[in-house]
């Protein structure tokens, strides 16, 4: 049991679409699915205890990250604090479990989704490890939280983001940037990975040096929120091209 939280592991090398990544794929997607049959029979009683659910182990899983950081004594400012996307959208989503908050779900649809998508695909800053070792572990239980709560509480909660909402996130995500840019400037961190590129693989090797992929990330981030909005844009359009008339 101890090696599976040990900071050093030896053991077998993760397989980026392995067997183990594709099944953790698969539950992730097996449980958003499943809401379109739980919308239907779900009252409020169990949507509250639901979130409240998701709330309590999302929480806890951040928590127990931290926690294993501290243990070993790799937990600092540089690195540990909340301030990566997903991080912040994690106890961004808890508080909004809670409160029903709909600005808060603003956030967590676009980039909490956006972002943990692309995490479970490529988990690059814990690929040193494999399952079920507890960093990687966490880091799927906390992404693939993520992503159920935003289809959650679309699907079942009937929450949907606007035109507004698209502009709103962008706006607010730029302005984010900057503050971490200079944040990173002060305490020597990397947080949103705009000081440099990490030291890890990810996409972001597929964009041009420092600080020109920066730019990039603009536009790359712009088609991710409006992928994400598409499916609302069409529903719109369809139901302006086909209203429900009331045939009484």
């Amino acid at each position: 049991m101890e090696k599976y939280f040990a900071l050093i592991y030896d053991g077998t090398p993760f397989i980026l679409f392995g067997t183990a990544h594709l099944t953790a794929l698969a539950i992730i997607t097996l449980f958003c699915f499943s809401f379109l049959y739980f919308r239907k029979v779900w009252g409020e009683k169990e949507r509250k205890t639901v979130r409240w659910i998701f709330a309590i182990a999302i929480v806890a899983n951040e928590t127990a990250l931290h926690i294993w950081s501290v243990y070993w004594g790799i937990w600092n400012i540089q690195t540990m604090l909340p301030l990566h996307m997903c991080s912040v959208m994690i106890w961004a989503s808890a508080y909004m479990l809670v409160t029903k908050n709909y600005g808060i779900y603003e956030m967590v649809y676009f980039l909490g989704l956006g972002g943990a998508m692309q995490a479970v695909l490529t988990p690059a800053d814990a690929a040193a490890y494999n399952f079920p070792h507890f960093r990687l572990m966490q880091t799927f239980i906390a992404h693939g939280l993520l992503i159920n709560i935003a289809i959650y509480m679309t699907l079942v909660e009937g929450f949907r983001p606007t035109l507004q909402s698209f502009k709103r996130v962008f706006i607010w995500t730029n302005i984010y940037m900057i503050v971490i840019f200079f944040l990173n400037l002060a305490i020597g961190s990397n947080y949103l990975f705009v000081a440099y590129k990490p030291d890890f693989p990810t996409l972001l090797d597929m964009l041009s040096p420092w600080p020109w992929y920066i730019l990039e990330l603009e536009a790359v981030g712009f088609a991710i929120l409006f992928i994400l909005y598409i499916p609302f844009l069409i529903k719109d359009w369809r139901t302006r091209r086909h209203p429900v008339t009331d045939s009484s």
